[in-house]
């Protein structure tokens, strides 16, 4: 049987049509009714046992997999082909930079529109949006004709991903809560699968498919367009998304301010450090690789084997992390070994590569850690949806600076030492945040 919701509850989870069982609304005080309030809908009831239920769960399992598949591939196939991206459309090295950074400011940008679409149309129905959007722009975008073109649909693509990137968490603990820790594993470990693939298959492909840059971009909207199927699927039951057992605020608490928790900001500047450690890598350790003398066959594949690591520890680390009432101790692991990671580069970079990609490889993982207390610190879905936006969003934005000042220094500076430096004095605060992120409470108890 499922408790009734109040109105932000209900709109965050999405409108319904005929409802199979109505839900009496509770009595309200006028007062506490708020002006921008939307309008108050009478949820279904999703089954709870039974062929119909299990059918629609594992649709919304498959969906929940096929959107993490399509949140990074956008991205990664750009990074493999941008030269051949910048010699065919004529583009200046700044706009190609431009390329390489926007991805971060789009996500934080697009990101804060998130818990307003959900409130309105509810989280499914926008993450159903934002796959076609990224099917749409990745196929658009390589025949748009001339960079402002380009730049348009790649405007479309990423904010198809930002919405989806806030939406995906709350999805989970709208449907699972109880499993909050695997599927949040199982939508990590795809994420993570999803950005190898692309950066490994990007480059055959386009020479598969006759070697056009635009095709080898193109054909990725492919998996995003699949990736619609499922929620379209689940728009037509038209469920209000609730587990059993989900809660409501009662009537008379005050709305959640979710800039007034420290929770809260300390989730935002754990996702910031982490994100930008994460950048950082991406961007920059094939090149300290490369210029310690390892060869650049060699660097592209130890990038990868530091990608590929989040694979499986992106299912097991959140699993773990659910079962645990502060997450703490995981924060400091992750941290030590990106300690070693960095302290490793600097000292023997050539000497121990694969034992420093492995490290990185694994203190890249407080991405899916993250996303894990993200959907363990709010007690509903309508808490998640506003905590998943200010997260990621605070968190985004703090971490553009961090890959453009690394590159700054090693221009001005001519080596590695002080990029380095700033890796890991960033990495102290990343703990720091992290063990406060990690406490056992929620950000409803901060109001």
């Amino acid at each position: 049987m499922m408790a009734s919701m109040a109105d932000e509850d209900l709109a965050t989870l999405g409108p319904a049509a005929e409802p199979l069982t109505p839900a009496v609304p509770p009595a309200r005080d006028a007062g506490a009714v708020r002006p921008d309030a939307v309008p108050e809908r009478v949820p279904e009831r999703v089954p709870e046992s039974g062929p119909a239920a299990r059918w629609l769960t594992g649709i919304v399992i498959a969906g929940l997999v096929l959107a993490a598949l399509n949140l990074r591939p956008a991205i990664t196939s750009l990074g493999a082909l941008l030269k051949e991206v910048r010699d065919g459309l004529g583009m200046s090295g700044t706009v190609a930079g431009l390329l390489t950074s926007v991805p971060a400011l789009c996500f934080a940008v697009f990101g804060f529109a998130a818990p307003r679409l959900a409130r309105r149309w509810g989280p499914g129905a926008i993450v159903c949006a934002g796959m076609a959007a990224i099917a749409v722009g990745v196929v658009v975008r390589p025949f748009a004709g001339g960079t402002p073109g380009f730049l348009a649909g790649s405007a479309l693509t990423l904010a198809g991903i930002a919405v989806s990137n806030v939406l995906l968490p709350v999805v989970i603990k709208t449907w699972f809560p109880d499993r909050v820790g695997a599927m949040t594993g199982l939508y990590s470990m795809a994420l993570a699968l999803g950005t190898s693939l692309a950066a490994a298959l990007t480059v055959p492909m386009t020479a598969a498919l006759g070697g056009s840059w635009r095709t080898g971009l193109a054909v990725w909207a492919l998996l995003a367009a699949l990736a619609v199927l499922p929620w379209l699927a689940v728009l037509r039951r038209r469920p209000a998304g609730v587990a059993p057992g989900s809660g409501r605020p009662g009537a008379g608490e005050p709305p959640l301010r979710i800039t007034s928790s420290p929770t809260a900001w300390a989730l935002a500047v754990f996702f910031g450090l982490q994100a930008t450690a994460a950048y950082i890598t991406m961007g920059w350790m094939p090149q300290i690789f490369r210029d310690a003398g390892v060869s650049a066959g060699t660097a592209g594949v130890l990038l990868a084997v530091t990608m590929a690591m989040g694979v499986p520890l992106s299912f097991v680390l959140p699993r773990l992390a659910s079962r645990m009432r502060h997450q703490g101790p995981l924060v400091v692991a992750l941290g030590v070994c990106g300690l070693a990671g960095y302290t490793g580069l600097w000292l023997a970079p050539a000497a121990g590569a694969w034992g420093w990609a492995l490290l990185m490889g694994i203190s890249n993982c407080a991405f899916p850690l993250a996303l894990t207390m993200i959907g363990m610190r709010s007690a509903t879905p309508a808490g998640v949806v506003k905590l998943s936006a200010f997260a990621q969003s605070v968190g985004y934005l703090i971490s553009i600076p961090g890959p453009l000042l690394v590159g700054t220094l090693y221009q001005h500076s001519g080596g590695w030492g002080l990029p380095i430096a700033l890796m890991v004095g960033l990495m102290v605060p990343q703990i720091a945040v992290g063990v406060l992120a990690g406490r056992n409470r929620r950000i409803e108890d901060e109001r």
